[in-house]
């Protein structure tokens, strides 16, 4: 097979797809870690355009790990990753930077650059070789620092910014990427529950708005279950249950995963679970 174009790549039985499709997202038996030594092992799953897929778990069971395989970050001891049937591995990485964004837990971005200027380096993957940044570029950009609130940070430096404003700056940096597919680690870590929700709203509606295939690592278990069509919950290196949120939040799994007792409610204005903890003086009021 020969080298894909800018514009097209080939998938197994010489399908071919443009930048404009969809994009589905299958992970094949996968087995991830550092140094040989596996972190996670036998993983399958596969994601929809459209679809919003969250992976959760305990710190250290392999969320992370799992977005930097499907990012080619690190590549799987075993197993495949495949964009639209095709290994990640056989795509250049310029077509899967035009396919593919990734908004990373701790961001490493230039202190001196301003944020519009980081916001800009989203438009790179369109871009030929010494080509500048036309006027073109330059809206996409600003109208991806619009979605996400940060146009009052346009002329700020990196330095000068908060985490939380740097995580909202990196995710204006992929949409002005317009991939069809984006991955998010972690991606509330640093913000207030107020921006939490803001960004969340943006990526769930920009995922069934646009078809996205989008896939997001997140520690915040009630969040993940309002906003994630589906869900994948790890445990010791393995999926320990998936499917829609009210199949993976439930009192057992959370117990099993978490070791804490809690109470399982659904959620007063959508109906989904929602997790309370259940407290040694809880524990005692309800028996008495």
């Amino acid at each position: 097979m020969g080298r894909h174009s800018s514009f097209t790549f080939y998938a197994e039985g010489q399908k071919c797809y443009s930048e404009k499709d969809m994009i589905e997202l299958k992970l094949k038996d996968i087995t991830l870690g550092y140094r040989q030594k596996p972190v996670v092992r036998g993983i399958n799953f596969e994601v929809k355009p459209g679809e919003m897929l969250g992976i959760v778990g305990a710190n250290g069971c392999g969320k992370s790990t799992i977005i930097k395989a499907i990012a080619r970050i690190i590549r799987p001891f075993s197993g495949s990753i495949l964009l639209n049937g095709m290994d990640i591995n056989q795509i250049s990485k310029r077509d899967l930077s035009r396919l593919l964004g990734v908004v990373p837990q701790m961001p490493l971005l230039p202190s001196t650059f301003t944020a519009f200027e980081i916001v800009l380096m989203g438009r790179n993957p369109h871009l030929g070789l010494l080509q500048y940044e036309s006027k073109k570029d330059m809206v996409v950009a600003w109208e991806a620092m619009e979605k996400t609130a940060t146009q009052q940070l346009a002329e700020r430096r990196i330095g000068q910014l908060s985490g939380g404003e740097i995580q909202s700056v990196v995710i204006a940096r992929v949409l002005a990427q317009q991939t069809k597919s984006i991955l998010l680690d972690e991606p509330t870590a640093n913000l207030d529950i107020g921006r939490q929700i803001e960004i969340l709203d943006l990526i769930k509606k920009l995922c069934e708005n646009e078809n996205l295939t989008v896939v997001i690592a997140i520690h915040e278990l009630n969040l993940a279950a309002q906003y994630c069509d589906r869900m994948i919950l790890v445990s010791e290196g393995r999926i320990h249950s998936q499917g829609e949120p009210h199949v993976v939040i439930t009192e057992g799994n959370i117990k099993q995963v978490y070791g804490s007792s809690n109470c399982i409610v659904s959620h007063p204005l959508s109906g989904l679970p929602a997790v309370l903890p259940t407290t040694f003086n809880n524990t005692q009021e309800i028996e008495e």
